[in-house]
């Protein structure tokens, strides 16, 4: 006769619960921070709220699985992605149809097309990358901010949901391997090596190297998500702590919650060290409702109206932004009254697609039944996104042609001094060139070739044009207006005999002194402006330097942004160069066009046949710093392109079918090329002379 001993039942309060009131209002207050912050109501951190967020969701996650391990002693990854995919993807797909059909018929024309790309993004979760690599690209400074921007937390979560059930196997394997007795001590230890810390690490690292960057990558976040996890893998001990000590810990989270959420902003390189205040405060709060119920933060937090809101805060989270891009595209900026209007809006379609669209198929029982046919439903969903977002990007993109047919007057017949009556005579092309879809392509190819030094990058990336074997050297430098001037300058090297080497970064002017850059020292174009001054007075030094920038203002002694202190940082410069026999030319910064017609190509996109429409008067720069500081150098000259960019006193949108402008300021190359002509004739007269 055989006997089994039984073990002696838990304790209730060493029991986790299966149903937290509080985390549902941690969700709700999550959701409430990043409406707010997006409809512009405040609080400054709101953003936050997308770390509450990933935190919750690896606690969610990871106690769900651990139960099915513990309980089957597996784990099943079909079982595992049928689940998150019948609760995930039917309302996200129903979402970014709606946001394309919003997008197609709201949003400015010249910028659908990237939209569908981002739209397609979203449906593969993949989303974040793109917005990661659209942070650091300069070219993409007139772009609006995305419809479907929100994505990129729920495409990293999705990759989250990817890799993480695949770590536990890997550890669930390992501890077979070595006979660990503890699978939830097991989990903790190895996924804690194989992910979290090395991931927080690396958030570190990015962040500071390049935040921008570091905002959107799925690598910089699963630790955030790792700390949830770490939550419930330590819930049976979370259950024996103290009720006091737990009710003090919960407060004292959720007071930091509140602490993060009202002392941070913008400007904090996000996520670094800075996140781990309210993720861990987050963790606390979660660690304080296994054991204080009664009087820890749930008392607050699983109150009906935030359980509401909780629950709803998947589909809230989904809508909220489509319905903000929808207002601002209709209404413009939004304001206090219209943000609040747009979220309160945001409520409809967020409650009827949970109650008519998530619920129903995430309980439905033909999809429960059989977990296959879920991935299938949600693979179809998916691809349908994909088709309609990529589908959008094809109908705007074979638009976008940026050349059209030339006439016999070709590219460099610009050659006698514009007027107004300039607009009216033989036209270049014999259609729009580039079209406004194309305008932002129409750029340098010196940004393909990698010749551009990005914003956080400090060592120069010099790059050769013109003719290689040519007696005479120029050195263009500078920041992007400049470089707007390469392929003219390649062009006239080749004809001239001119060996052209470019020296450009972005939002960088070639200057001795500290610009700022998003309101904080630009230290990177420091350091990459004093390398290049000292390779530029060296023994390889050119014969002339071409120099240009948008800049105005720079850093004084006592750390204010001023013209003067600018200027004298060209002059420092110039005198420099041409104590070293270098001959310095600066170049006129091409004229702002007025906000209301930023960014030009749109203006010309709903305006093609109206000129006037996208028309400004001329007004000097605040680049003409530049003259002044030429004024003030024995050796520098002047070349003023202003009367060719604004004929007759005059910018406009298209000349004479060139369309003139692409981002901000910026002219588009087949301009340039239009105005090779005159740029040559007043180069050659400072850089040919003895």
């Amino acid at each position: 006769m055989t006997t089994t001993q039984s073990r002696p039942a838990p304790s209730p309060a060493a029991t986790p619960r299966r149903w937290r009131g509080d985390v549902e209002g941690l969700r709700a207050v999550a959701v409430g921070l990043v409406l707010a912050y997006h409809a512009g109501l405040g609080p400054s951190g709101g953003f936050i709220g997308v770390d509450v967020f990933f935190v919750v969701s690896g606690f969610v996650i990871t106690t769900q699985v651990v139960r099915e391990v513990e309980r089957s002693g597996r784990l099943s990854l079909v079982g595992f992605y049928a689940r998150r995919a019948k609760r995930l993807l039917p309302a996200a797909g129903l979402v970014l149809l709606t946001t394309a059909v919003l997008t197609w018929f709201l949003a400015p024309r010249t910028q659908r097309g990237t939209f569908g790309l981002d739209i397609a993004g979203a449906a593969g979760y993949v989303v974040n990358w793109v917005f990661a690599g659209r942070s650091v690209d300069y070219l993409a400074e007139d772009l609006e901010p995305s419809p479907v921007l929100h994505f990129w937390s729920l495409a990293v979560e999705e990759q989250f949901y990817i890799v993480w059930p695949l770590a536990i196997i890997l550890v669930l394997l390992l501890r077979r391997r070595f006979g660990w007795s503890s699978t939830r001590l097991a989990l903790a230890v190895g996924l804690g090596l194989l992910i979290i810390l090395p991931t927080f690490v690396w958030s570190l690292v990015l962040t500071a190297e390049d935040p921008a960057r570091a905002f959107f990558v799925t690598t910089t976040r699963l630790w955030e998500m790792g700390l949830g996890a770490f939550v419930a893998l330590g819930a049976n001990r979370w259950a024996r702590l103290p009720e006091r000590l737990a009710a003090v810990l919960g407060w004292v989270g959720l007071a930091a919650l509140a602490l993060a959420a009202l002392t941070y902003d913008g400007t904090l390189a996000w996520p670094g060290y800075a996140a781990v205040l309210p993720t861990l405060a987050t963790a606390v709060v979660i660690v304080a409702g296994f054991r204080a119920h009664r009087t820890g933060p749930e008392v607050l937090l699983g109150t009906r109206p935030l359980r509401w809101v909780g629950g709803l805060s998947y589909s809230l989270y989904l809508w909220h932004w489509p319905v903000l891009r929808a207002f601002e595209w209709v209404l413009g900026p939004l304001s206090a009254v219209t943000g609040t209007l747009a979220v309160l809006v945001s409520f409809v379609p967020a409650y009827l697609s949970f109650r008519f669209v998530e619920n129903p198929l995430r309980r439905h029982p033909w999809l429960g039944e059989h977990p296959r046919r879920a991935l299938g439903v949600g693979a179809a969903i998916s691809v349908a996104g994909l088709v309609v977002g990529l589908g959008m990007w094809a109908a705007t993109s074979s638009q976008a042609d940026d050349r059209g047919a030339r006439t016999d007057a070709g590219f460099t017949s610009l050659t006698t001094p514009p007027g107004r009556d300039s607009y009216d005579a033989e036209p270049f092309f014999s259609t729009l060139t580039p079209t406004a879809q194309g305008a932002t392509a129409d750029v340098p190819s010196l940004y393909a070739q990698g010749c551009q030094t990005e914003v956080e990058v400090s060592t120069p990336k010099p790059c050769t044009a013109g003719d290689p074997k040519g007696s005479l050297s120029v050195a263009v430098v500078g920041d992007s207006k400049v470089a707007q001037w390469v392929p003219a300058v390649d062009a006239i090297g080749q004809e001239r005999g001119w060996k052209v080497t470019s020296w450009t970064k972005s939002s960088c002017p070639f200057v001795d002194a500290t610009v700022p850059y998003q309101d904080a020292p630009y230290d990177a174009c420091r350091t990459w402006g004093q390398e290049v001054l000292k390779r530029l007075t060296g023994p390889d030094k050119p014969d002339v330097v071409i120099t240009s920038s948008v800049y105005s203002t720079a850093y004084d002694a006592s750390g204010t942004a001023t013209p003067d202190a600018y200027r004298a940082g060209l002059v420092a410069t110039w005198t420099a160069l041409e104590d070293a026999g270098v001959r310095v030319v600066a170049l006129s910064n091409t004229p702002n066009p007025p906000s209301d017609l930023t960014p030009v190509y749109e203006c010309v996109a709903q305006h093609p046949d109206d000129r006037a429409a996208c028309s400004w008067p001329y007004e000097q720069s605040p680049g003409s710093a530049a003259l002044e500081a030429a004024a003030k150098s024995s050796g520098a000259s002047w070349v003023d392109m202003d009367p060719w960019v604004c004929p007759g006193g005059e910018c406009a949108g298209i000349y004479r079918n060139v369309l003139t402008y692409r981002q901000g300021s910026h002219i588009t190359g087949t301009f340039v090329r239009i105005l090779q002509a005159p740029l040559e004739e007043r180069l050659a007269a400072v850089v040919d002379r003895p």
